[in-house]
């Protein structure tokens, strides 16, 4: 309604025309024009639509790599939106940088590249999470195995059984039309077409329209598949030789089905008797372990730790993150964003702090060093009285009662919660007495106040490094007099 135009930019020729006919339909009742622009329009209809582009005459364009063409000018873009952005390459993106001095960007994913994710997490982005499904939906049932032609024949049948439709992914241009025979042999009831890359834009059209009407009940295709094609009718996805595939990408085609109220199911095979790689391994498990409707933003997470975030600006894959750490990167980058952005920066204080208390995650309590780790850094992260109750509910409700050593940790997170706000540096313990050294430019002290409650149990030092010595009443409950102390 500002008089700007809108471009949406879609990974795929089927993705572009689904997306055309639902905008077509949502904007019937208003006066915008809305166009699409791909490799299934006459080289024509192009030429007239990139006219009618530049004069400011179409409101929307949806389309392919095409809208990036160096012929495709606007008279007035106002939106970029990126459907399936994990699609597009660093290439391409540089080609988008140059398209969008002044325009706002909306980028849509179930699973962000590592750099874009990122970028969202350091706040250089913006980043909204949806994580309520749509009404009716379940999870996709997923099964990770070795390849078994008994358990594909069940699979197909079982969902012909109920009327539904299977997707049949097999990666291999050259031998997609074999793999197709086979399955109709296999299955002799099922109707199998197949489609892939290479054929033209008219050949997959008129497959994937006859598959959509039903004609057909199986498609045998590569990951072409892979991008937004919404088929509530199709239940049953077959991935074959998924060791070779993405983590991201086995997430995008496994959510090609359970788009209905029905229960869908993926099967996610590998060769049998192959040794698969470890990388790949991973990928399987993170496949197998991530079911739950919303999952992207976390299979996102944990292709970030596997790939690294890449450099910022430029085509750079990796930057120097591994040789700095992930988490003194993150922070080294807040930093700069936050001068940036003219926000004072704080600079944190390291409090030292040398008690004799046990204070550490016993194996018997938890076993797991991955969830030992998470679990030392969730308490390490702790900012607040808040965050500190949030984590001891949090271990709680995963483990179970806490044993002394555990809650000795706790309260050594919470002294040094008490000693920043205060300005403590460190303390130390000498049998029953305990020494406290403080900032005397942050440290602001009432000694009457203190000689009144505590009388002689207390004893102060002037100096370069001022401290002050607190006997304890009782060795045993150090931890809970010193937090009591610092009140």
């Amino acid at each position: 309604m500002d008089q700007k135009q809108v471009a949406y930019l879609v990974p795929t020729t089927i993705l572009a025309n689904q997306q055309y006919e639902a905008f077509k339909e949502r904007m019937k009742d208003y006066p915008i024009r809305v166009e699409v622009l791909n490799r299934f329009v006459s080289k024509k209809k192009q030429e007239e639509i990139i006219k009618k582009l530049k004069l400011g005459e179409i409101d929307i364009v949806i389309g392919t790599h095409r809208i990036l063409s160096k012929d495709a000018e606007f008279k007035s873009l106002g939106l970029l939106i990126i459907d399936e952005e994990h699609r597009f390459g660093v290439k391409d993106k540089e080609k988008i940088k140059s398209l969008k001095t002044n325009v706002d960007v909306l980028t849509m994913t179930a699973t962000p590249i590592p750099r874009t994710l990122h970028m969202s997490i350091v706040g250089i982005r913006d980043m909204s999470c949806l994580y309520e499904p749509p009404q009716n939906r379940k999870p996709v049932q997923t099964y990770v195995l070795e390849y078994d032609s008994e358990v594909i024949k069940e699979a197909i049948t079982k969902e012909l059984e109920r009327n539904g439709q299977v997707f049949y992914l097999f990666n291999n241009v050259e031998g997609i039309e074999r793999k197709a025979k086979e399955i109709e042999s296999l299955v002799p009831e099922a109707k199998v077409t197949y489609a892939h890359g290479k054929m033209t834009g008219k050949e997959i059209e008129e497959i994937m329209m006859d598959f959509i009407a039903g004609n057909t009940n199986v498609l045998v295709c590569t990951t072409i598949l892979e991008s937004g094609i919404d088929i509530p009718n199709t239940n049953t996805i077959i991935v074959e030789n998924a060791d070779k595939l993405g983590l991201a990408q086995l997430y995008q085609i496994r959510g090609r089905v359970g788009r209905s109220n029905k229960q869908a199911y993926a099967y996610i095979t590998y060769k049998r008797d192959k040794i698969i790689n470890e990388a790949a391994d991973k990928r399987l498990k993170a496949i197998k372990e991530f079911t739950e409707l919303g999952s992207g933003f976390k299979i996102a997470m944990r292709d970030l730790e596997i790939r690294g975030a890449g450099s910022l600006l430029g085509e750079m894959q990796h930057g120097h993150m591994d040789q700095v750490g992930y988490d003194t990167y993150c922070k080294l980058l807040d930093e700069v964003i936050k001068e940036s952005k003219g926000i004072k920066v704080e600079e944190e204080q390291d409090i030292t702090i040398d008690l004799n208390v046990s204070s550490y995650i016993p194996d018997s309590y938890i076993n797991n060093n991955t969830q030992k780790i998470e679990v030392y850094q969730n308490i390490a992260l702790c900012r607040n009285e808040e965050d500190i109750k949030n984590v001891t509910e949090d271990i709680l409700d995963r483990f179970g009662k806490m044993p002394k050593e555990m809650f000795s940790l706790l309260g050594i997170a919470r002294i040094k919660e008490k000693c920043k706000e205060i300005g403590i540096t460190k303390i130390t313990q000498k049998q029953e007495k305990v020494v406290f050294y403080f900032n005397p430019e942050s440290f602001t002290l009432d000694i009457a106040d203190l000689i009144a409650k505590y009388n002689n149990r207390i004893k102060f030092s002037t100096g370069i490094n001022p401290y002050i010595t607190f006997t304890l009443k009782n060795t045993y409950n150090v931890i809970d007099e010193i937090i009591e102390f610092l009140k």
